[in-house]
């Protein structure tokens, strides 16, 4: 068994086990000693870091909040999913990364996380900066099985030289251990699913262990069965939401991959074998496998690329646009063409309000996962017609139990380093650095009241 029956509280990081799986638990009451000062220590919810990036810039025109105040009373064309959670929005105008230019793709997405000037090279000898995400990591990722989640939606890694020579490199990855150091990013939902949920042998064996069962869940049934015994009714209805979405997931997961088997789908050079076949049916995946890694606790720390730069990927399903997004993103001002890649932009911001959505209604200690994760969500680029780095796309969400306040535009008069951002939410997140990259201060007025 995995853990003990006993009077004590459940510890946070009790797991379900089976052969070669292993399950992690959501917090539940059950962890959470007798109501003493002790236990409120106990109770404090975990701070958590979540990084999706939007490749290409967008159309600021709707992109930008359309309201004369501070507020988000009037949403933007492009940011109108986000209606149903505004509260726990917040959209920053006049963000820069200095460190991006000369402008281009493979530093729009090297610059993000990092905020650094890329060496310029071609060859193996490249360098960047450690990333805010892998900063987290080094400190609250500890606690935790996986120290952070790097994913991404295409699966194809170039070498060599890719963008005015820069090495693929920084155009591959978002995250960086240390300047010398990109870590890979995974784009296959089952091989996900196995990191956070398999346990023992090798990664093939386990692979196999999984296709020859109905669920993981039959191979925890004993300790399930067990800890159901120990519960109270509130703890059990929640860890019955829990597992009835694990199942969903990996019943999502095998039928993507049924569906390649009898229907013989042809290969992408961006899209992974045995995902589902539509995009947005992929990524959804992928975003409700970081809701249970959240949930879980088994990281605290993820970064999602919703695409590479200079992806060729349409979205005529997604978003009714048959133009390739890199094309598309080069304008040339033609009014049409700026419309059909705002449709994308739109597509893309969607799929954050569904993120939103999900972390929103999963129950996490005293509030929800929303209330206790700091989202960033935006792209190294502004007006990608140009590869300029200014008046980047930005939004921050979530973390209202740590003071971060929603419903709101923050317009800045002059440029603001992205990397105050990134120091600013590190520092709520309770990663203490003195500065990062090219920051000039904290960004205070994202936890002040604001007035109207």
């Amino acid at each position: 068994m995995s853990f003990f029956l006993t009077r004590q509280a459940l510890p946070r990081r009790t797991f379900l086990r089976g052969l070669g799986a292993s399950l992690a638990l959501p917090l539940l009451d059950a962890m959470v000693p007798a109501a003493t000062a002790a236990t409120r220590t106990a109770a404090r919810p975990a701070r958590r870091l979540g990084y999706l990036f939007m490749p290409m810039g967008c159309d600021q025109s709707r992109w930008t909040p359309r309201g004369t105040d501070d507020t988000l009373s009037t949403l933007s064309p492009i940011l109108e999913s986000l209606a149903p959670h505004r509260d726990h929005v917040t959209v920053l105008t006049n963000l820069e990364l200095r460190n991006a230019y000369p402008g281009s793709h493979a530093t729009s997405n090297s610059s993000f996380l990092s905020c650094a000037k890329a060496k310029h090279t071609e060859s193996n000898d490249y360098f960047l900066g450690t990333t805010a995400d892998q900063l987290a990591a080094q400190q609250i990722g500890q606690e935790t099985q996986l120290p952070s989640l790097e994913l991404a939606m295409d699966m194809l890694q170039t070498t060599g030289q890719c963008d005015n020579g820069y090495a693929c490199v920084y155009q591959n990855n978002l995250s960086w251990s240390s300047p010398t150091t990109p870590l890979p990013y995974e784009a296959h939902p089952r091989v996900v699913f196995e990191r956070l949920f398999g346990d023992g042998g090798t990664l093939a064996e386990r692979q196999a262990a999984l296709r020859r069962r109905a669920s993981l869940l039959d191979w925890v049934a004993e300790d399930l069965a067990a800890l159901r015994r120990r519960l109270g009714p509130a703890d059990q209805a929640r860890l019955s939401e829990y597992l009835d979405t694990v199942r969903e997931v990996e019943r999502r997961i095998q039928k993507a991959e049924a569906d390649v088997a009898q229907n013989h789908l042809p290969a992408d050079l961006d899209r992974p074998l045995g995902v589902p076949a539509a995009y947005a049916d992929h990524a959804r995946l992928m975003l409700d496998l970081q809701v249970l890694a959240f949930q879980g606790d088994i990281t605290r720390v993820i970064t999602f690329q919703l695409a590479r730069e200079t992806s060729n990927r349409t979205y005529l399903a997604e978003a009714g646009v048959p133009d390739p997004h890199h094309p598309l993103s080069h304008h040339g001002n033609d009014p049409a063409k700026i419309e059909r890649m705002s449709k994308i932009n739109a597509f893309h911001v969607s799929l954050f309000a569904y993120y939103l959505d999900r972390l929103k209604h999963t129950p996490d200690g005293d509030g929800s996962l929303l209330d206790h994760t700091f989202l960033l969500y935006g792209s190294g680029i502004g007006n990608p017609n140009v590869h300029d780095h200014t008046n980047l796309p930005t939004l921050v969400a979530g973390g209202r139990s740590f003071g971060l306040r929603g419903n709101r535009h923050l317009r800045y008069r002059d440029p603001v380093p992205l990397a105050n951002l990134h120091l600013t939410l590190l520092d709520k997140a309770g990663v203490r650095i003195d500065s990062f990259a090219d920051s000039t201060g904290k960004m205070g007025d994202l936890f002040r009241p604001l007035t109207v």
